[in-house]
C-alpha cells in the first residue's frame, strides 16, 4: 500500500521505511597497525558500517543485535579464539581473515564452524560486501535447518512418549474380546485427555474404563495418565466402586493444575462367567450394550453420580446390568457424539450413535471394523476431523 512523503507523491511502504544498514564486526589485535579495509557497499546501495574490537571482551561488549557478521583476524590468539568467537556469537555468521601463507589455517578455521575464509592480499569493496551477505544467508539456513531437525527430533521424541503412555489391555485368560480406538483432538498429537484400560484381576473378573479430563492440551493428557495408571494399581489393590472413586477424586485434586479441572469416569467389572457387570458412572455418559438378538441401547443413567473433583465428599453408586450369554458393551467419551451433523449446530447424540451401531451391526460389522465404520461415518457427518478428543472401548463375549 503507497504512503504520501513530502510534497504528497505516493511511494510504497517499503521504500519508504527506513533500511537497516549492514554493520560488520571486525575482531584485530592491532586496529591501527593493521591496512585499512576498503569500502563495501551494503545489500541496500549504502555503505557497511564497522566496528572494530582489539580483543573479544571488546568484542563481546559490541556485539549487539544489529551486527549481522563478525570478521576475526587469524592474527588475534590463532585459531584458539575461533570457537570462544563462535561461542561468544552462536546466532551470528562468522568470517575468518588470513593472509596469504594462511590458507590452511583459514581452511580449518571452516572446519571449526566459520562461513567462509577470505585472504586480505585479494580484498576488494565489492568482493568483502559479497562473503558478507553470503556468509549471513549461509547462517541463516544453518540456523533454520539446525531448528527444523530439533523440532522434528522433539516431535519424534514426544511421539514415542505418547504411544508409550498408551495403555496395553491385561486381559491374560479372558474369553472376552477387546476392541478400541483414539483419536486425540490436539493437531499432531497421540495422546489427549481421554483415556481408558481395561485388566483381568486374578478372581477372572474383567474391569475396564473410560474417562475424560476437561480441555484438550497436553497437561490433560498428563493427568488423564495418571488417573489411568492410578485405577489400574487401585484396582489390582482389590478397590472398587466408590472406594476407588473417591480415591481417584484424590489423586485428581492433587494433581490438577486449578481447582476448575475435573474429569468424568465410567468403570464396568464384569463378572468371572462374563453373565453380568458392576457399573459406576461419574458424570460421564452410559454404556451401549447389545445382547440377545436385541436392539443396541443404553444403559440407564439415573444412578450416575458428579464427575471428579466437582464435590470434596461426593459418593458413587454401583448398578448391576445382566448381560446375558453372548453380548457387545461399548464404553465412549463425550467427544464421540458431540460431533456435528450437517452445518448447523446439531450434534449427533447418542441417538445418533446408537443409530450408526446398529447400521454397522447390520452390516456384519464387529469388533474394530464397527468402531472404524463408526468412526468414519461420524467424522464424514461432521464434515471433517472432529475437534474433541475421542475413546472408544468395544468387549465382546459369545
Amino acid at each position: 500500500m503507497p504512503i504520501s512523503v513530502g510534497d504528497g507523491t505516493e511511494v510504497p511502504v517499503s521504500a519508504a521505511l527506513p533500511r537497516q544498514a549492514e554493520t560488520l564486526l571486525i575482531i584485530e589485535a592491532d586496529p591501527a597497525g593493521a591496512p585499512p579495509l576498503p569500502e563495501m557497499p551494503d545489500a541496500f546501495g549504502g555503505r557497511v558500517r564497522v566496528r572494530t574490537a582489539r580483543n573479544l571482551t571488546e568484542a563481546e561488549r559490541l556485539l549487539t543485535d544489529d551486527v549481522h557478521c563478525v570478521l576475526l583476524d587469524l592474527g588475534v590468539g590463532d585459531l584458539d579464539a575461533l570457537p570462544r568467537v563462535l561461542r561468544l556469537a552462536p546466532q551470528h555468521a562468522v568470517l575468518v581473515l588470513a593472509g596469504e601463507d594462511d590458507a590452511e589455517r583459514a581452511a580449518e578455521a571452516v572446519r571449526i564452524g566459520a562461513q567462509d575464509y577470505l585472504c586480505r592480499d585479494e580484498l576488494d569493496g565489492r568482493l568483502l560486501s559479497r562473503a558478507i551477505r553470503y556468509a549471513v544467508e549461509r547462517k541463516r539456513a544453518d540456523l533454520a535447518q539446525r531448528q527444523l531437525t530439533e523440532s522434528r527430533l522433539r516431535a519424534q521424541e514426544n511421539a514415542r512418549l505418547e504411544r508409550g503412555l498408551l495403555p496395553t489391555p491385561l486381559l491374560d485368560g479372558s474369553a472376552l474380546r477387546f476392541a478400541a480406538r483414539y483419536r486425540p483432538g490436539r493437531s499432531r498429537a497421540l495422546l489427549g485427555g481421554d483415556f481408558y484400560d481395561t485388566v483381568r484381576t486374578a478372581d477372572g473378573t474383567v474391569h475396564a474404563m473410560i474417562g475424560d479430563v476437561c480441555g484438550h492440551g497436553p497437561d490433560e493428557a498428563a493427568l488423564g495418565v495418571e488417573l489411568r495408571i492410578a485405577w489400574r494399581a487401585l484396582t489390582f489393590a482389590g478397590l472398587c466402586g466408590d472406594e476407588l472413586l473417591g480415591t481417584l477424586q484424590k489423586v485428581l485434586e492433587h494433581e490438577r493444575a486449578n481447582e476448575e479441572i475435573f474429569a468424568t469416569l465410567c468403570m464396568v467389572d464384569i463378572s468371572p462367567d462374563g453373565r453380568r457387570a458392576g457399573v459406576c458412572l461419574a458424570g460421564h455418559p452410559e454404556p451401549l450394550v447389545v445382547g440377545g438378538g436385541s436392539a443396541p441401547r443404553l444403559l440407564p443413567y439415573d444412578y450416575a453420580g458428579p464427575a471428579l473433583g466437582l464435590l470434596p465428599r461426593a459418593r458413587w453408586s454401583r448398578s448391576q446390568v445382566e448381560l446375558g450369554g453372548v453380548w457387545s458393551l461399548m464404553l465412549y467419551t463425550d467427544g464421540l457424539i458431540e460431533g456435528r451433523i450437517g452445518r448447523g449446530n446439531e450434534r449427533l447424540g447418542q441417538d445418533g450413535m446408537l443409530d450408526l451401531v446398529t447400521s454397522g451391526l447390520a452390516g456384519g460389522r464387529s469388533g474394530e471394523q464397527l468402531l472404524d465404520g463408526m468412526l468414519e461415518n461420524v467424522e464424514e457427518l461432521n464434515g471433517g476431523v472432529l475437534t474433541d478428543d475421542v475413546a472408544v472401548l468395544l468387549l465382546d463375549r459369545g
